[in-house]
């Protein structure tokens, strides 16, 4: 086939992908103009591809196609290469050498470098435990990368939360025409992707503003990852175009902090500050028994820093409760995280897509080069990166926020001692992997510890591979393994060592409609702009509260609209931006945020009012 090929094009080099080497056949009469060059590694997660269910077409995604062509084209100029004319007499054994002499030194570009879970767990929660209503802890921000680079997205230490149905067997909670029901291996309850609260610190692949530190996002999937929420106006990064009218799902709760859909920002170059958040359930409306049917859990994002602290947003119980009825899908009624406790079991950094270099040296091994990943570590190799885990019961907040709302004592905001519990974390060694290949030698930098007081982290050893804080950099393939090594260890003429990473550029700007939700009723007074820290300018408008456009897609009567802006009124009279909502960390300082993204309310619109994030742009 592949003669008839070549004489039908008239080619006497030939190139051909191939999502796998292993198994091809071997053509002795083509090893000089024949080369296969191995995709697997170019092709982008569904995930993080436009069109997640077309496999048959690489999920739509252009990243994909760019960089097998690129592939396919550095192979080419191998072939080229090793195919020069030669002197008479030589023949093909010196074509073959030329090759082979073409290939090391040839850098290829991929985006499988590293995949890992460095995270913590802990005991299990006392027995007919009622701590599920909240969950929050300390993280700590830092630059993990010198620079912003391209296809990067490395989530630090954050937390995965997911309604309890534990006592559904065997029923599925995707249903058919959902992007999760696809993956068969979710199933049969399908639970683990049914819906999350997700989102915190970190490096997100989407982002479209990069500025060196990381940023801190809400996120969370209502409806099996058919569509994601990160903002009050956008999604998880994936658009630049606000999210449609009913599927809007955040809340704008603080009037004193701007939300904008690239993340929020922070001041400086954080090294090892500690930002405190806290998701926590509160019913700032009551459960409903109409279709379908909700409940009264507000889960509410808290954060604590050196500038800013208190409750910045929630994500409204209708947001979960509506898949129900929009499938025809009653048995889910009642299972979301509008009405169910919260499973929050852990944390992690989620090491998702790192870029490499792979190269080899004159004798045909295979080397790799990731980004230099850095840590925050003290004078004897320590990295604090997460204290004071602490989960909640309804007794933290809930209960008085409840009979404060309908009329009763005030509540001061602040965290009820009495309602939390702090577990025993533990830890073990992650195992990482590179395009499938398991990673070893990284045991040998640093570890996972549970350090005196509850406060995970990293330990690094002394070792010949990495200094004092670094990620090992640099692999060598040994067999089915790669392998960690210093750079001393790299051969130059693989010239890796030279080798520079991309730089992300500025994305789109994010951008809203000026109609629909957003319109009507429409902003009270704006708009507004700041300039962050990533060099982003954001516009704002101010809101009622009642009317910000995540509200407009529900059909609620008036009674209900005036209950829930004079509670919000009150929460913004009453709970102010310097006081400590949770408890102060253990250890250590807390971060500050970008100042940029403090505000102050407008004349006449102190209480009752939010200022709503209507475009991003650099």
């Amino acid at each position: 086939m592949m003669k008839q090929l070549m004489a039908q094009l008239g080619c006497p080099l030939l190139i051909l992908g191939a999502v796998s080497l292993t198994g091809l056949p071997t053509h002795p009469e083509f090893k000089d103009n024949v080369l296969f060059v191995e995709t697997h590694d170019f092709v982008c997660k569904p995930e993080d591809s436009p069109n997640p269910s077309h496999s048959h077409h690489e999920f739509g995604n252009a990243e994909t196609y760019f960089l097998v062509g690129d592939a396919l084209g550095k192979g080419m100029v191998t072939l080229l290469e090793a195919n020069k004319s030669s002197p008479a007499g030589i023949g093909g054994d010196t074509r073959a050498q030329r090759q082979q002499e073409a290939e090391f030194g040839l850098v290829t570009e991929h985006s499988d470098g590293l995949h890992g879970y460095i995270g913590f767990s802990h005991e299990k929660l006392p027995p007919q435990s009622t701590f599920s209503a909240g969950m929050g802890f300390y993280a700590a921000v830092w630059p993990l990368v010198d620079q912003p680079l391209a296809h990067f997205q490395i989530g630090l230490p954050s937390a995965w939360i997911t309604p309890d149905n534990s006592d559904n067997l065997d029923q599925p909670l995707a249903p058919e025409g959902t992007l999760a029901r696809q993956w068969r291996e979710r199933g049969p309850t399908w639970s683990s992707v049914f819906q999350t609260v997700e989102g915190g610190l970190g490096y997100w692949a989407g982002n479209h503003f990069r500025y060196g530190p990381p940023k801190f996002s809400m996120n969370a999937t209502p409806q099996c990852y058919d569509y994601e929420i990160g903002s009050p106006g956008w999604s998880f990064f994936y658009s630049d175009e606000a999210l449609p009218d009913n599927r809007l799902g955040i809340a704008q709760l603080s009037n004193r902090l701007l939300i904008p859909p690239d993340g929020l920002t922070f001041h400086g170059i954080p090294n090892g500050e500690f930002l405190g958040y806290t998701w926590m359930v509160l019913p700032f409306t009551d459960a409903t028994k109409g279709e379908p049917p909700t409940g009264d859990q507000s889960w509410t994002c808290f954060l604590s820093s050196a500038n800013f602290n208190g409750p910045i947003a929630y994500y409204i119980p209708e947001t979960w409760s509506k898949i129900g009825k929009l499938f025809n899908y009653p048995f889910l009624y009642g299972r979301g995280l509008d009405a169910r406790p919260g499973i929050m079991g852990g944390g992690a950094m989620e090491i998702n897509t790192v870029p490499r270099f792979d190269a080899k040296d004159a004798q045909g091994t295979l080397y790799s080069k990731i980004p230099k990943l850095r840590f925050p570590i003290d004078a004897s190799g320590k990295a604090f990166l997460v204290q004071d885990v602490t989960y909640y019961s309804k007794r933290a907040l809930y209960d008085a926020f409840k009979v404060w709302r309908d009329g009763g004592p005030s509540c001061s905001g602040r965290f009820d001692e009495k309602g939390a519990w702090k577990p025993k974390l533990n830890t073990r060694t992650t195992r990482y992997d590179q395009a499938g290949k398991t990673m070893t030698g990284v045991e040998r930098v640093f570890d996972t510890r549970v350090f005196p007081g509850g406060v995970w982290g990293l330990q690094w050893f002394t070792n010949d591979i990495s200094p004092q804080g670094l990620f090992p950099q640099y692999f060598k393939r040994v067999g089915e393994e790669s392998v960690a090594v210093a750079a001393a260890q790299v051969p130059a003429e693989t010239k890796l060592l030279t080798q520079e990473f991309k730089q992300a550029q500025p994305g789109k700007p994010y951008t809203s409609p000026a109609r629909g939700a957003w319109s009507q009723p429409g902003p009270k007074l704006g708009p507004f702009t700041t300039k962050l820290a990533d060099g982003s300018v954001v516009t704002y408008s101010w809101y009622r509260f009642v009317d910000q456009p995540s509200f407009q897609q529900y059909a609620w009567n008036e009674e209900k609209k005036a209950k829930l802006q004079a509670l919000v009124e009150k929460l913004h009279a009453n709970w102010p931006a310097d006081q400590h909502y949770m408890a102060p960390p253990t250890l250590g300082t807390l971060v500050t945020i970008d100042p940029h993204l403090l505000v102050m309310p407008p004349q006449g619109l102190e209480v009752g009012y939010v200022p709503i994030v209507i475009h991003q742009a650099r």
